[in-house]
């Protein structure tokens, strides 16, 4: 296989179980299903973006994508290496490569420091710079994010929330990177700022190659900048599809349910609101079968009993649903396993 076939990313089977203890010996009652079987791919320069409810698990799988969670089963490759075999000492020097930016841009900056020594603490971590050759860098990224030099002797608390954002973003770019988890990087910042850090993460990706995975309930933002799409529920992928394909047309009940309630200027009458049901099924004891049967308006027996597995039909477009299965592929079956094998 050439290098340039193998993906950046590469997540199979994920899991994240995050064990419940009680009593008065504090044996284990249960465990939190926060990640459940995910499996995906994202290639250089793309953005997969991760949707889905508040508690459906997407921050949680943004860390174990990263190792800053240590999964409970599956595996995570980054550039044909898989990240679960790396010694202390390889996964740090791995790290930078791996970054991340946080939702709170405040919350993620320390307020005692400077933003020069925020911006130039992970030079520092892996030894890429020091010195005047430090100082460099650092103005060279707070330019890039548009920022100006002086911003280095002042303190995050003397800066805008969409100011702060850009800090971050110097900050994990500093190091030079392959691939950053954008968790909501824009949800704490107003509506009028949000548009000015997601076109500064477009221009950035393109300008030094970078992927994404973009984590976000904001459908309106996630259609804007990723390439791929992937809609999560209780732990699982229930859908993923090339952008355009989901949005034209969605197949799981869920994604329909979820673009249906976005804001549109279209009229009602030509609107299909599409309303569930029932709260989220807790991730500690999921529903037998699939796990959003309970909520669903087209379920079927099948459904209360056989969970369905993520199939993928024409143009990558895969569905975990029984009754609204991936679109068929061109040769007139169904659809494939994901791996071309009918």
């Amino acid at each position: 296989m050439s290098g340039a076939s193998v993906p950046l990313v590469q997540a199979s089977d994920l899991r994240k179980h995050f064990p419940v203890r009680g009593g008065l010996f504090g044996k284990p009652r249960g465990a939190v299903r926060a990640v459940d079987g995910v499996s995906f791919t994202i290639g250089r320069g793309r953005t997969l973006g991760l949707v889905g409810e508040s508690g459906c698990g997407k921050s949680t799988l943004g860390r174990v994508l990263l190792r800053l969670m240590e999964p409970t089963a599956g595996s995570v490759r980054f550039d044909g290496v898989d990240l679960s075999e790396l010694t202390a000492g390889e996964l740090r020097r791995m790290r930078r490569h791996l970054q991340i930016i946080f939702q709170d841009p405040y919350a993620s900056l320390n307020p005692r420091m400077r933003v020069g020594a925020i911006v130039a603490e992970g030079l520092e971590i892996h030894g890429l710079a020091r010195g005047e050759e430090k100082c460099d860098r650092v103005i060279e990224m707070l330019r890039l994010v548009g920022l100006r030099d002086d911003a280095c002797d002042r303190y995050p608390h003397e800066f805008s929330g969409g100011q702060r954002q850009r800090i971050c973003i110097a900050r994990a770019l500093a190091v030079g990177p392959r691939f950053i988890v954008a968790d909501e990087p824009v949800s704490a910042l107003d509506v009028s700022v949000q548009a000015q850090v997601i076109n500064l993460l477009q221009d950035l990706q393109e300008r030094l190659d970078l992927a994404y995975l973009f984590i976000s309930h904001d459908l309106h933002i996630v259609e804007h900048v990723s390439h791929t799409v992937a809609i999560m529920y209780l732990g699982r992928i229930v859908e993923t599809a090339p952008r355009d394909a989901l949005f034209a047309r969605a197949r799981h009940p869920y994604t329909q349910a979820l673009l249906s309630a976005v804001p549109s200027t279209a009229p009602v009458r030509d609107r299909q609101r599409v309303v569930l049901t029932g709260d989220v099924p807790s991730p500690m004891h999921p529903p037998p079968g699939c796990a959003f049967h309970p909520r669903c308006p087209y379920a079927e027996e099948r459904c209360r009993v056989e969970e369905p597995p993520l199939r993928f039909g024409a143009g990558e477009h895969g569905v975990a649903c029984h009754v609204f299965p991936a679109p068929e592929s061109e040769d007139g079956s169904r659809y494939t396993d994901g791996e071309g094998r009918a």
